[in-house]
């Protein structure tokens, strides 16, 4: 069991946490924004968080998810972050949402390091990648910059295109887009006899696809990984699957991969955290990975 946390930003820090929110840096500028599991108290004073923070998120009164931003004068709604280390150079567009999300999961940078480094040392030329529920594209980007071929699979088409503009930016080409319902296009891909040197799952707890299709994690996670078992090369292979449910933990990630893929090689499973300034630990999901290098 392992705590992981991304060691190579540059222009992202968390400052602080508590009381269920956020204060945190993407780029120039600072947000606060909701975290439900911070419950223990801010270290700075609530006075210090409004001087600092330039974007505020508040929810509406009777929506869990949707809210607004409270801007300070000068703030953009959208703007540009970068990430490097080693080969990956991302650049990623941040944009202020009414879900609360800014296009950046920063804790999976941790992840974006495996993959480029695993994928980089497969002997296959050219590895095929599957990202599925592959939001803003910045694993499919760092996948591609690792000289991956990289099919995106994700059913909102505005955040395909949003994913199309982090790869442009990014100065890569060529990822495949496909604007699915991530359940059906595994499935139809393991009747078609096709095969992925590598595959990335993020599924969220809940979601829909383009024709309304419903997912629901806790009901459909066991299949989908029957499927992705199916589509993994047996010889040359990554798989990264990461899961912010509150309620998994990563024994029952253990559990299902290890039902669904048997025997596996060097295999590390764990909390995905991001430290703040005063020492605390955030835990923002956890992960279960293994690669055949």
């Amino acid at each position: 069991m392992q705590l992981l946390t991304p060691l190579h930003w540059k222009e992202y820090e968390l400052i602080d946490s508590g009381n269920f929110e956020k204060l945190e840096r993407f780029g120039a500028y600072v947000l606060a924004r909701p975290e439900p599991q911070a419950i223990w108290d801010k270290s700075l004073s609530e006075q210090e968080w409004k001087k600092r923070a330039q974007a505020t998120f508040v929810r509406e009164k009777n929506s869990p998810e949707r809210g607004e931003w409270q801007l300070t004068p000068g703030m953009p709604e959208k703007w540009w972050t970068s990430y490097r280390h080693q080969q990956l150079d991302l650049k990623l567009k941040c944009s202020l949402t009414a879900f609360k999300h800014v296009g950046i999961f920063p804790e999976q940078a941790a992840n974006w390091d495996y993959l480029a480094q695993k994928l980089s040392s497969l002997s296959v030329e050219r590895p095929t990648v599957l990202n599925l529920f592959a939001y803003t594209g910045a694993a499919s980007v760092a996948a591609r910059q690792a000289g991956a071929d990289v099919t995106h699979v994700d059913s909102v088409k505005p955040v395909v295109t949003w994913a199309r503009e982090n790869m442009e930016a990014s100065g890569a080409d060529n990822i495949r887009w496909m604007v699915e319902d991530a359940f059906k296009f595994v499935q139809r891909e393991v009747r078609r006899g096709k095969t992925y040197h590598c595959i990335i799952l993020d599924p969220p707890a809940y979601g829909r696809g383009p024709a309304g299709e419903k997912w629901v994690l806790e009901e459909q996670l066991n299949e989908l990984l029957k499927s992705c078992a199916e589509l993994l090369d047996k010889q040359n292979f990554v798989f990264i699957l990461n899961l912010y449910s509150l309620g998994f933990s990563a024994l029952m990630a253990e559990n299902l991969v290890l039902d669904r893929f048997g025997k596996i090689p060097n295999a590390e499973m764990g909390e995905l955290y991001l430290p703040d300034h005063f020492g605390r630990k955030l835990p923002l999901g956890i992960f279960y990975r293994f690669a055949s290098i």
